[in-house]
């Protein structure tokens, strides 16, 4: 049975789980660590209780000893679900037990709008915008030159991020090992060309 929550903060927790997969999206693609974070996103998602919440907070620090992801990103996530289980050691429910029966549904109170994370969340994607403008200008690209453009990001955070767009589909990959290229997909170029042809027209 899914907790009674009223209509504002049910768009809240669909929002924090929304960002919870974004966030383990960075992730590399088989860590067990990705799949368990979302299995906790969607239990809390759908009946919110402490041991969940306790549970997500330790897989929040094990990712941050990781480096896979920006600190300022887990945290401000973190921070998010931290809120949410401070709200329900509030409430006092009639029955001790972790999955609330009809009789003695948690009803929480309003938290607030969710807007830090989003954010955080979002700013990996404007070095994914370069990347895909850099592909769309020079054709195709590999890590090491991704790594001239961008000095400062490790060559395993650009693959994180080569990943992150293969999975979107908007990049397609070519070759293997050191003769990996990646480009943009044919839907990508397509729609790329079709502007130019719209903004020639015009």
């Amino acid at each position: 049975m899914e907790v009674d929550i009223p209509g504002m903060d049910r768009e809240f927790l669909i929002q924090l789980t929304n960002t919870l997969y974004r966030l383990t999206l960075l992730f590399p693609k088989k860590e067990p660590l990705r799949y368990k974070m979302r299995e906790l996103g969607d239990c809390i998602l759908v009946k919110p209780n402490e041991k969940d919440l306790e549970v997500l907070d330790s897989f929040f620090e094990i990712a941050k000893a990781q480096n896979w992801v920006s600190l300022s990103v887990i945290l401000a996530i973190k921070e998010e679900y931290a809120n949410l289980r401070g709200e329900l050691k509030k409430i006092k429910p009639e029955k001790k037990d972790d999955c609330p029966s009809e009789e003695s549904s948690v009803v929480l109170p309003e938290v607030r709008p969710l807007s830090l994370s989003i954010q955080a969340v979002s700013e990996r994607t404007e070095r994914q915008e370069k990347i895909l403008t850099f592909l769309k200008e020079n054709g195709r690209a590999q890590v090491w030159q991704m790594k001239q453009v961008f000095p400062e990001v490790t060559k395993r955070t650009l693959r994180r991020d080569f990943e992150h767009m293969l999975g979107e589909g908007i990049i397609e990959r070519i070759g293997e090992k050191n003769n990996t290229f990646y480009q943009t997909s044919r839907d990508e170029r397509r729609e790329s060309n079709s502007l130019r042809t719209k903004i020639v027209q015009s």
